[in-house]
């Protein structure tokens, strides 16, 4: 089965609005869990503006499904990360003036640093995911380096559709396949992610080579309206539906 991964990041954005304890992002994570979530995605990132420390360590010490910590190839996000051995490592492209993750990871232009980078990752038994874009080079060198996991950027994607350049939006769907369809071939389990909506993810969800969607931003928007159990139950039956 397609799985979910709910990503609690802006759970935390509206928290450190406040400065207050609430909305907690553990809590949320937990109901998530309820609601049928496959694994939760934290990213811990280098200013920390949501996530922070001791969000990672309640989410290790509480969670009943994987993590999948994602985070930017730095060694203090190395060190954090081979302390509290997640199930899932993904490395991410990170910039400090951008609002959100903009595109994907270059591997091909920085494999032997990148091979070298996540080779103590591998060893502590943590799972390497790449997060990439659909293009042939990227998804080769994500094999080369020894990555388990590549997570494709749907986020042209859905920008596309978002403009309503439908043409633009349709060829992009089909590199994203094309992509899923290489990275198999290559022995690499394929996920996915970045803006998805209700109105998104169908054609995504059915790229058969798509073991798992990652999904955050929308998800805590809608629970604004249906609550975050509402929310994911709704995304899953979009999922399903998409998938024989």
């Amino acid at each position: 089965m397609l799985r979910l991964g709910v990503n609690i990041d802006h759970v935390a954005t509206i928290r450190n609005a406040r400065g207050t304890p609430w909305p907690d992002p553990l809590r949320a994570a937990l109901m998530a869990e309820a609601a049928g979530a496959d694994g939760i995605t934290a990213h811990l990132r280098e200013d920390r503006r949501h996530i922070g420390d001791a969000d990672i360590d309640a989410l290790m010490a509480r969670l009943t499904r994987p993590l999948n910590f994602e985070m930017a190839a730095t060694a203090e996000m190395q060190a954090i990360a081979l302390r509290h051995r997640p199930h899932a490592v993904c490395i991410v492209p990170e910039k400090r003036e951008e609002r959100t993750t903009e595109g994907g990871l270059d591997v091909a232009g920085n494999e032997a640093a990148l091979a070298a980078y996540i080779a103590p990752l591998r060893e502590a038994g943590c799972r390497v995911s790449l997060f990439i874009g659909h293009e042939p080079a990227q998804i080769r060198a994500a094999a080369r380096i020894g990555a388990a996991v590549v997570e494709l950027h749907t986020g042209a994607y859905c920008d596309l559709d978002t403009e309503g350049r439908h043409a633009e939006r349709d060829a992009e769907l089909a590199a994203l396949r094309e992509g899923a369809a290489l990275a198999a071939d290559l022995g690499l389990e394929v996920h996915a992610g970045h803006g998805l909506t209700f109105d998104t993810v169908g054609p995504i969800a059915a790229i058969p080579q798509i073991a798992e969607l990652n999904i955050g931003h929308f998800l805590i928007s809608e629970s604004v309206f249906l609550g975050l159990d509402g929310a994911i139950r709704e995304m899953r039956a979009r999922m399903d539906a998409a998938r024989p």
